[in-house]
This record gives C-alpha cells, structure tokens and sequence, in this order.
C-alpha cells in the first residue's frame, strides 16, 4: 500500500510511518516543519532500515498538494496536518480556522482532482466538549468548547459531506484521547516547540532538568484524588489504529468514527507517581488554580473500534511513562 501523511514529521506521524515501513508499505510525508524537523523523519529512516518520499509544503497550499499527490499516487491519506494548542487557538481562532480547517478542504478537493479517494483523519475527544456521560461513545453529543475542538468537529462534518458527494470514497476518523510516550527504541518521541502544552511532555522535561516543576491545574475534582483524569494511550498504540483504520477503508465505502483510548483512566498525579518510579526522578509540582474548560474525567469506550477494527491498546501507563523517560533522558534537548 502507497500512504500519503500530511503531518507526517511531528511526534505522532513518525510513529506512524515507523509503523507503515515496519509493514512494507511505501510512504509519502508532506509536512511544513513549523512544529516538527526533517531530522526526526532522518531518525525513522535509520530506524526502519527503508527509504521514504518527503515533500515540505504547506497543507494550505492547493498547487502544492496536487503536485505531491500527482507524483506519489497513494491508495490513500492519513491527515495529521494541523494546529493542536487549546489556548494558542483560543488567542487567534482565524489561525487554527485557516490552517485546520481550509487546510483540510484543500486536501480534499487535491484529492479529488488527482482520484484518490480514501482518508484517514486525525480527530480529537475535544469534539465532546463537557462530559453528558463517561466513557464516552462515539455516539456522545459533539459540543467542543474552544476554537481548536470546533476544527476538528467542523473537518469531520466536511468529511462526512464529501463523502456523500463522492462516489464510493471511504473515510475513517479516529478521535484521539491523550496520546503519550515514544517508541520503544528512544530515537524518536515528543519535542514540542516552546513551553509544552500537554502533561507528559512536561513532566519529562522537569524529570530531566529542563523545567523546575509542574503545575497540576486544580485539585478539587470529583476524580481518586483530587487531580483531572485523563485516557493516557501510547503512540505506538495510536500508530498500530491508524494502520488497522487503512485496512478496513481497503474494503469499506462511507465514513466510519472511532474512538481510540485504552478505556482506562489516570489521574494527574498517578500519572506523575508512575513517572517518578520508572524514571528514579523526583517530579516536583505545585497546584495551580483550575484551567478553564478543563473536565474532571475524560475516557473513551474504545469498544466499536475493538470490534470492527480488530484494534486494541495493549500498553499501559508504566509503559507509556518509561518509553516517555527513555526518549527524554536520551535526548534533553529533543531533536535540537
């Protein structure tokens, strides 16, 4: 199989690709680099002893996308593509609307006028908003509360009517609960840009000197002790969904949703404990005033996708810290 990843240079993208050359599949990466470096796409090439096409340009950029979907000719794509900060959205809402969401409408009329026709599209739990019930299903009320969320909402709700507009297209969205950790072999993993914006990425760099210590935003939520609670899955994990979402769109006409969590909770501060003990690294925290739209629980039913895909989380989270501790011990300063 040909895949064609937008996005396919940042942190969850070189799993995947690692994950697609493991299985003999020809890749093609289209990526910018604004949150990623071509060194990472280096590192997965000497990981997985096989060579690769990458293209840099810009998912906004409909003459740019023809041309690199002309040449390759995928079966299909996989879009990560896209800006992923809840606050930064907040702050410039037309950034996140132009690059999220006409990037995706580029992408799609690309991939009509070149005749391909299946997608897979990197989603987000964000698209629940406030909880009505948990887990959450995929049939849970789409509500998201900040500009980042209704991107993602609004791409699926684009997906859905090109799909019926086209004839036999297939799409598969995943919604992503927490994706954390690296792989295995430490060599590529999390280097956000700046200060970052998710739990794991920061403690890693308080565990390994960068940062003097987390702040844990409340703890006073109904949750085991106080701290949010939040469906930890491993990127590996996450990367093995997307090849078995590739397998069943081979087969299947219209537009499926999964969930992809483990269908397991973990706290803020189990998630530090367990860090400290994989990594031997103290973890100093201070709490913090609650961040607002933060929910007390967040978890997925990852039970549809376990059944039509045939997909299923197999880490846990002592996995997902200590593949998290390997990569930021054996690179303090990321890719940098």
């Amino acid at each position: 199989m040909k895949v064609f990843l937008t996005g396919g240079a940042g942190y969850i993208g070189t799993h995947i690709l690692t994950a697609l050359l493991g299985r003999g599949w020809q890749a093609c990466v289209f990526d910018n680099y604004s949150n990623s470096t071509p060194r990472a796409l280096e590192r997965v090439r000497a990981l997985a002893g096989r060579d690769f096409e990458a293209v840099e340009g810009d998912i906004t950029d409909p003459g740019q996308l023809r041309a690199a979907l002309a040449a390759f000719r995928p079966d299909a794509v996989i879009h990560l593509a896209g800006l992923k900060a809840v606050g930064e959205s907040a702050a410039d809402p037309l950034l996140y609307y132009r690059n999220n969401v006409h990037g995706t409408m580029t992408l799609l009329q690309a991939m009509t006028e070149t005749g391909i026709g299946r997608i897979v599209f990197s989603s987000s739990a964000t698209v629940y908003g406030v909880p009505h019930y948990v887990p959450h299903d995929e049939a849970h009320p789409l509500s998201p509360v900040n500009p980042y969320g209704r991107t993602k909402l609004f791409n699926e709700e684009i997906i859905r009517d090109w799909i019926v507009a086209g004839k036999g297209q297939s799409a598969v969205i995943l919604r992503y609960f927490n994706p954390v950790g690296a792989h295995e072999s430490g060599r590529i993993g999390e280097d956000p840009t700046g200060i970052p914006n998710n739990l794991m990425p920061f403690v890693s760099q308080v565990a390994v000197g960068r940062r003097a210590a987390l702040d844990i935003f409340g703890d006073d939520y109904e949750t085991r002790d106080g701290t949010g609670e939040r469906d930890y899955i491993h990127v590996v994990d996450l990367a093995c969904a997307h090849l078995e979402a590739l397998s069943h769109s081979a087969g299947h006409a219209g537009c499926d949703v999964f969930n992809i969590g483990t269908g397991q909770g973990a706290t803020v501060l189990e998630l530090v404990r367990t860090y400290e003990r994989v990594s031997g690294r103290a973890i100093p925290y201070r709490i913090a005033p609650r961040r607002a739209g933060d929910n007390a629980v967040s978890r997925a039913d990852p039970t549809r996708a376990q059944e039509v895909l045939g997909w299923r989380a197999e880490r846990d989270l002592e996995d997902m810290c200590r593949s998290a501790w390997i990569w930021q011990s054996g690179n303090p300063e990321g890719y940098g």
